[in-house]
């Protein structure tokens, strides 16, 4: 109850004398009518409040296009992005290299290399780089800046090669070598690195003749241009190295094939091809290569001379590697022409450089065909001497199979040495000289060179009683 009807209450005609209300217009106006909890917002709060609210409602609100980017595949996206920015050969190029991927996948089934790999609709930063080249490349054809679309397409290739993904990046390096025939502002620069590129390609995947194909079109567009990569390598010199390299790949596919001709007319290719290139350790090698096939064909002659330059140009660059190469094939080139003392002195050469080298392959095969050869010259403590180096040095190495081959030579050898002495005593038929091979088949110790003394006599008298008593 308020105190107004409290006093009204209790005087007479229910209205208070006038002391009462002057007392009651005296309290305090917060006993009279409490304060308001809230405040009536003005027009401009009102307004600036259903702003923000409307703001709050928009953003909590999804687009279209927000709900298909959170319910569409990522790859139906980047498409969507494409056709939506007018790039529609990207986005066609980009589904038919999809379709293609997913048929070789099929085509080689579970349980190949690419059947363990990711699909490309799932590798999302190999599809943003093909969103972001080929968008580029297709905007630059449009403006006819057709070297930023081979730049374009390059990058693709360069990029999918570092990820080993053999089918996309050999695809983009044959459009750089489409796209060259549009530029025309080089002297036909792109469309020889093209070639180069694709080149190599083939050659890693086999098809050396495909190979052959680009590598002789570099060739021909780099012949006496200053062309240079990034490296500041002569484009010319690099096409001489790649003919060279796979021109000697071709000979020895047709030496599997026992086409000797063939091989040594594409070898011969490769050394003029070397040669050209100006790089000396190369022509060296190309060289080597024509002199044993010569050799191989039965041409130790024409061998010898193509072995002569590699030895010259082995000796210019000291190269001891090249060198230990030369003398061995230039000894047994010389073997078969019946050069001996030549050989032997190649051999011994030869056995030097390995020493000096420090590899005990050769060292091994060196002194081995030193011993042989010496074995056929009659002179068996000379080859004794080298074929013990040799097992000596074979028997350190985990080869048992030429190990095994160091061995017959040395037992050949040392047959040999003694067969003299043994045929001696025989042709003797002396008490003496059979004691003596009987002590040397039981005891294998070589008595033969001994004089035949006296003392001599009773040893082996004494040794063959105890000979005759063990067999009793």
């Amino acid at each position: 109850m308020s105190i107004l009807s409290a006093i009204t209450g209790q005087c007479p005609g229910g209205l208070p004398s006038l002391p009462l209300q002057q007392a009651i217009c005296a309290s305090a106006p917060s006993s009279q009518f409490p304060k308001p909890t809230y405040r009536i917002p003005t027009r401009q709060e009102r307004i600036a409040t259903a702003k923000r609210l409307k703001k709050q409602n928009e953003q909590s609100r999804l687009s279209k296009y927000e709900v298909n980017v959170y319910r569409n595949s990522y790859k139906h996206n980047i498409c969507l992005d494409m056709l939506r920015e007018g790039y529609h050969r990207s986005f066609s190029e980009l589904s038919a290299l999809i379709h293609k991927l997913n048929a070789f996948r099929e085509a080689e089934g579970p349980g190949s290399d690419i059947w363990q790999q990711k699909t490309l609709e799932e590798q999302h930063e190999k599809l943003d780089k093909l969103q972001c080249f080929l968008t580029r490349a297709e905007a630059a054809q449009r403006a006819g800046l057709y070297e930023e679309v081979y730049n374009s397409q390059l990058s693709l290739a360069c990029y999918f090669k570092g990820t080993e993904d053999k089918l996309l990046s050999d695809y983009f390096f044959e459009t750089c070598l489409k796209t060259t025939a549009m530029i025309s502002s080089d002297e036909r620069q792109k469309e020889a690195e093209a070639n180069a590129n694709l080149g190599l390609a083939y050659e890693e995947k086999g098809q050396l003749n495909k190979a052959v194909e680009h590598y002789e079109a570099f060739y021909q567009l780099s012949v006496e241009k200053p062309w240079q990569d990034e490296d500041g390598c002569s484009h010319y010199a690099q096409a001489c190295e790649n003919l060279w390299r796979i021109y000697t790949l071709l000979a020895d596919k047709m030496l599997e094939c026992d086409k000797r001709r063939e091989a040594i007319k594409t070898l011969i290719k490769a050394f003029e091809i070397a040669k050209e290139g100006g790089d000396r350790k190369m022509e060296g090698l190309a060289a080597y290569r024509v002199a044993l096939a010569y050799h191989a064909n039965g041409d130790p002659q024409t061998a010898i001379k193509y072995l002569q330059m590699y030895l010259k140009v082995s000796e210019l660059l000291n190269d001891d590697f090249g060198l230990s190469k030369a003398y061995e094939a230039m000894s047994k080139a010389l073997v078969s022409v019946g050069n001996i003392n030549e050989a032997i002195r190649y051999l011994e050469m030869f056995v030097e450089v390995a020493k000096r080298l420090s590899e005990k392959r050769s060292l091994v095969d060196a002194c081995k065909s030193l011993g042989v050869i010496y074995n056929t010259l009659g002179r068996y403590d000379l080859a004794c001497e080298y074929i013990s180096q040799a097992y000596d040095i074979a028997i350190t190495l985990s080869d048992l199979p030429l190990l095994e081959i160091v061995q017959v030579h040395f037992g050949i050898a040392k047959a040999h040495s003694m067969m003299t002495a043994v045929c001696r005593n025989i042709e003797a038929g002396k008490r003496v000289n059979l004691d003596r091979l009987v002590i040397w088949k039981n005891n294998r110790i070589d008595m033969f060179n001994e004089p035949i003394t006296d003392a001599v006599d009773e040893t082996f008298e004494d040794d063959a009683s105890e000979t005759a008593m063990e067999k009793k």
